[in-house]
């Protein structure tokens, strides 16, 4: 199945801290992260997830990655999230 640009419902954009965040540049962008509205929005259509709980996974996913999170560590902090 070929994937399509509304198949990306979120993206970390930076230097995250796994890999040598810390280490400020004078000219680098902060980190960002994106959630993009209408993926999100095909998702929580198709699926049985509360939109809360739809974004709350791309956040984690996405915030994981500036931290140099496993899947598996993602997987536990959702697990966390009431």
């Amino acid at each position: 199945m070929k994937a399509n640009e509304f198949d990306l419902l979120g993206l970390f954009q930076g230097t995250g801290l796994a890999h040598g965040e810390e280490l400020a540049h004078t000219g680098m962008l902060p980190n960002m992260v994106f959630l993009y509205r209408r993926p999100i929005l095909d998702y929580w259509a198709e699926h049985k997830e509360t939109l809360g709980a739809v974004i709350s996974h791309v956040l984690i996913h996405e915030i994981g990655h500036h931290f140099g999170l496993s899947d598996d560590d993602m997987e536990r902090l959702e697990r966390q999230v009431p």
